[in-house]
Parts: C-alpha cells; structure tokens; sequence
C-alpha cells in the first residue's frame, strides 16, 4: 500500500481533481439530506435492522434461500472466493458460454472475476459505463460508485480512440452514445449476464438492484441466465424494510431522492412474461463475513450498504484516491473491512490511513462507527508482536515522546515554546532538504500551520494578571 501512496501523492493533477470532484458530491449528498425531516430516525431505524439481522444471520439467509428456490430460483453456498468462481466457471463451461456481460459489482472485483474468467478464455464485458472505461485501461475501480472518478474526458476520448476506434471527442454526451450504441449490441450475443445485489429480501427472494445507467436491466434479463452474486450481509427481512434503505442509500450515494432505475428480481422469467433470463442462480458468498460476525463490535461493519458516502468525506481518499489503497475496497469502509476479510498482515497499513477526524462516521447512512472501529483494529494490529517491529522506531519514539509531554501541563508549555522557537527553521526549505531531516517526507505532501506567537495561557495571563 505504501508504494501506491507515494505515487498518488506525486500526482498532482489528482490532488487538485480529487477534493474538487468529491466536495460536489458532498454538496448534493447534504442537500438531499436536507429534504429529508426525519434523516436521523431513518438512520437509526436502518442501523437497529442490520443489527438484527446480522444477530440472526442463518435464519434469515436460510429463509432467503428457500424463498428463491420458491420462485424458481436457485441458490449456491460459496464460503470463500474460488468456490464462488469454481461454480461460476463450471456453469460457464457447461453452457459453452463465450462472452459474459456484466453490471457493475464490487464483489465481482472481490473475487478477481474477471481475471479468472480471462484465463478460461471467457470474455467479460462490463456493461457500466465507469467500469467499462477502467476494464479498457487495465485498471481496477477509483470508487465504490464511479469506478473511472480520476479519468479526465480527454483521457476517456483517448482511451476509446486508441482501444476501439472511436472518433476522438470530448464531449460527454457523444462518448456516452458510442459506447451505448457499442455495447447494445453485446446484450443480444451474450451466453449469460452477470450481477450483484444492493439487496436481497428474504420474505419474498426478491434481488434489488439499484443504478442510473439502464444496463443492468438489459445484463440481467437479455441472456437466458443471470448469475447473481452477493455478500451474504446484503439480506434484510423484509419488503417493507426496503423503501427506507433506498432512501438512505440513494441519497447518500449520489445525491438523487431515488436512482433512475431500481430492479426488483423475483425468480426467473415464467410463462406469461416477454423477457427475463430463463436461469437464475444467487451465490451467497461469505469470504470472511463469518469471522467479522464473531466480533459484536466489529460486526456492524456489515451494516455497510456501499453507498460510498465515507470515502467522499474522507480527506485521505481526497488526498490519495481509491488505486493507493491497493485493495477492492477504498476509503474508510476499506480501511476497516479489508483487514478483517484478510488476514491482518496483509493489510496492516489500512486501519492507519485515517486522520480519525470522524467524518466518515457523521456520513454513513447506518451509522457504522468507522472511527472508532479503526482504533480497534490499530489496538489489534499493535498487539502482535511481528508487526510491532515493522514499525519505524522514530515513529514509536516520536509517540511516547509526545505521551510524556502531554502527561503534565509544565511539560506541554514547556514544548510548545520550544516549538515556537524552532519552527522557523523546522519547516524551512534548508532543513526539509536535509537528508537526516524527519520531517522532509512527511512535509512533501502536507502543510503544516504555523505556530502562533503566544499560547493561549500567555495571552490570558497578560490579560488576567496572573
């Protein structure tokens, strides 16, 4: 993770984009909210159902599987990632299936699908606009939700020139058209569509799939299978619980009252209808969920409902981007999920690219404690002893330096008037240039505030007399 972060902050182009793109929609996401008397209540309702359900997990996933099969469905148990592609594939093979389409998944990217399917030399195609730009430019997702966020239009124009053929334009509205009138035609050839699911309810085995594009429609229903592919956190109870779940997911991904589109998926097609995929089969895929359930605190991670709303107030995404995380999921909620779905070595750094300043827990929508999760898991990686001696010793020495300075008030005034005489020449371009000096790597990519010329208890002092 490291690597990546050097590199997005050598970037600067994106980190003149990134706060910019990101501060827009934080201001729709606010005046949405806005409209909304009861945004508080609803928030807390949303929390107390996931909590409920994630209390009753097996009954409720047992119950969603028996209503699918009830509407003709089919369900497959997937514990981690490769019985999940193993399936995937076998069904693929068995079907002779040579292009796969695909509406945007984040557990899709979970599990490298994609790559999996390109060795077996079956084509995926994604059909969302965001992914099918970084599908054609090698790259994974930016974002939870717009997975080309750090593309410029001029960028697109040339990938699309360079890698279909496009006539080079810059305009939105053109590119747009191209690439759906391009990938119109692959509804109708491909073997099988592909998808996630934002929710899936169990009273009835209805999948909702929510979007703004119309192309997840045409995935799941144009090819005569739809393979549907969930975390098994993304069950609620029931239908009624829906309407309040749209309001809060719609709103705080991208500002809108309601999505263009919202499916309801109940079942494959029957009879009487004109479309709709013959097959429907629901992988529930664990891949870890069950060990974050055995902690009581850290389980309401789950609650997420990936409206991405965190990594847009976050000022380390504004900073770094989603490609430094070096993970599938970025940003705060990545911060926190990734480690407890791997092993924490292998993603030691995640809990520590935070500011903890707290916005990622003000925004979410069912108020996951994202703050206060990080400290767990920063105390949890600190308690292993193979990690405590990565840490760089100017870092440890720097922290309990700092605990004994703040232990007693003498010894805080006491550091702060040095710092005042020393700032000067601290932050100057002399002494950051100095390869011995510890602040030159840490200043390249911050500004530091410059110290004022009396304390606050100077100033009362004078003010006061005493």
């Amino acid at each position: 993770m490291g690597l990546n972060i050097e590199k997005a902050l050598q970037d600067k182009q994106l980190r003149e984009n990134l706060p910019r793109t990101l501060e827009h929609a934080q201001r729709a996401r606010a005046a949405a909210v806005e409209e909304v008397d009861n945004w508080e209540e609803l928030r807390t309702h949303a929390s107390r159902v996931k909590g409920h359900t994630l209390d009753r997990l097996d009954h409720y996933l047992i119950r969603l599987e028996k209503s699918i099969e009830g509407v003709g469905g089919k369900v497959i148990w997937a514990n981690d990632a490769r019985e999940a592609v193993d399936f995937i594939l076998g069904l693929l093979h068995q079907r002779e299936a040579t292009l796969v389409v695909k509406s945007k998944s984040m557990t899709t990217e979970e599990v490298d699908l994609n790559a999996e399917l390109e060795k077996a030399h079956i084509s995926p195609l994604e059909t969302d606009l965001g992914e099918y730009i970084v599908q054609l430019a090698g790259q994974k997702p930016f974002h939870l939700l717009a997975p080309a966020l750090h593309f410029s239009a001029r960028e697109v124009a040339e990938l699309f020139e360079q890698e279909r053929g496009m006539p080079y334009t810059e305009d939105v509205e053109e590119v747009t058209a191209w690439a759906r009138r391009h990938l119109r035609k692959e509804f109708l050839k491909a073997d099988v569509g592909i998808s996630g699911v934002n929710f899936a309810v169990a009273e009835t085995g209805t999948l909702v799939i929510v979007e703004n594009e119309g192309n997840a429609l045409l995935s799941t229903s144009s090819p005569p299978v739809h393979i549907a592919l969930m975390g098994i956190e993304k069950v609620v109870p029931r239908l009624a619980d829906l309407p309040i779940f749209l309001k809060l997911l719609t709103r705080s991904a991208t500002g809108q009252p309601i999505s263009s589109y919202v499916h309801f998926i109940t079942g494959p097609r029957r009879t009487d209808e004109p479309d709709g995929p013959e097959q429907l089969y629901v992988i529930l895929l664990d891949n870890g969920r069950s060990s974050i359930l055995k902690d009581p605190y850290l389980s309401q991670t789950l609650n997420c409902i990936r409206c991405g709303a965190c990594l847009n107030a976050c000022p380390v995404y504004q900073t770094i981007g989603g490609h430094a995380y070096g993970s599938t999921y970025q940003g705060p909620i990545g911060a926190i999920l990734t480690p407890q779905l791997h092993n924490f070595e292998e993603a030691l750094e995640h809990p520590f690219a935070s500011s903890l300043c707290g916005a990622c827990g003000e925004v979410c929508p069912v108020k996951i404690e994202i703050p206060h999760i990080l400290l767990k898991l920063r105390d949890r990686i600190q308690q292993k002893e193979a990690v405590r001696a990565s840490h760089l010793p100017f870092e440890r020495l720097g922290f309990r330096f700092w605990a004994w300075a703040m232990s007693r008030s003498e010894r805080f005034v006491w550091l702060s008037r040095w710092l005042r005489r020393l700032q000067v020449f601290l932050l100057s371009r002399q002494a950051l240039k100095l390869p011995f000096s510890p602040l030159r790597k840490w200043a390249g990519s911050r500004e530091l505030p410059q110290l004022p010329p009396r304390t606050f208890r100077e100033i009362y002092q004078k003010k006061e007399g005493s």
